[in-house]
């Protein structure tokens, strides 16, 4: 499958936006981890921004960062949001409730512990009614949302916009499914290149298990590795570098999916 890419978005520790990272993603400036920084959701109507965890901020600033850059109407983009586990801090304030002698759920905290309210909250943000699938893979959500995202991209012709967004669980949850930060990617793709296309990736799933691509920092490795988003980074970094990359990652059954990124 053959796609452009006309915008990217990330969120992660140490890694405030595309503009900020790409240096890093590069290789030019040493990769020191720090604090999440999000911007406020100013799209968002107040009554929905208090309502808003983590995830649903990580998945929003991310998308929207990639959004910004290719000018296209966001209300007719369709889009792909994917992960491993959603709100793992709902789904633990909800186990609590379960399991007190009230076992009362906050309508808020269930309404937000559903797969797809980040796509949801993009829809009122953006006002869009265009076609929304949200993905759960464990820990390929990142390759099996861009596996969709590219189908979609070229059957139905349209420009589809992938967000991918993944955050740790609070203990006890967290002794049993550890992840490591929290990374939240975007990618605006499309089915043709265009003005605001600055590289094409080439995607096949493969049959048989080969190594996957790994980042050369110890530290940016340990984010891959550590979070199923995370495992976009080496994608991002071959979209940081001027020349032709080919990648593997790591899918489903000992499968692996090649990734070709070119620049335009």
């Amino acid at each position: 499958m053959e796609v452009f890419v006309e915008g990217v978005g990330l969120r992660g520790p140490g890694l405030s936006g595309w503009a900020a990272s790409h240096p890093i993603l590069a290789g030019a400036v040493p990769y020191v981890p720090g604090e999440l920084v999000l911007p406020p959701l100013d799209l968002l109507p107040a009554a929905e921004r208090r309502r808003t965890g983590l995830p649903i901020k990580l998945a929003l600033n991310a998308g929207l960062e990639a959004l910004a850059s290719s000018g296209r109407p966001p209300e007719t983009l369709a889009s792909v949001f994917t992960s491993s586990g959603a709100d793992g801090q709902v789904i633990h304030q909800i186990c609590e409730s379960l399991a007190g002698e009230d076992r009362e759920v906050s309508p808020t905290r269930f309404h937000n512990s559903v797969h797809n309210a980040p796509a949801g909250y993009w829809s009122i943000a953006l006002r869009s009614r265009a076609a929304s699938t949200s993905l759960c893979c464990f820990d390929c959500c990142f390759v099996a949302g861009l596996l969709e995202a590219c189908a979609y991209c070229i059957t139905e012709t349209e420009p589809t916009l992938l967000v991918s967004y993944d955050v740790p669980y609070p203990e006890p949850l967290n002794a049993v499914r550890p992840i490591t930060g929290s990374v939240g990617v975007a990618l605006l793709l499309a089915p043709h290149a265009t003005s605001a296309s600055f590289a094409r990736l080439d995607v096949q799933a493969e049959p048989g298990a080969r190594v996957p691509t790994r980042m050369q920092d110890p530290a940016l490795e340990a984010l891959r590795s550590g979070n199923p988003t995370g495992r976009a980074l080496p994608v991002l970094g071959a979209l940081a570098e001027p020349s032709a990359t080919a990648l593997v990652l790591e899918y489903l059954r000992g499968r692996t999916v090649t990734v070709a990124v070119s620049p335009c």
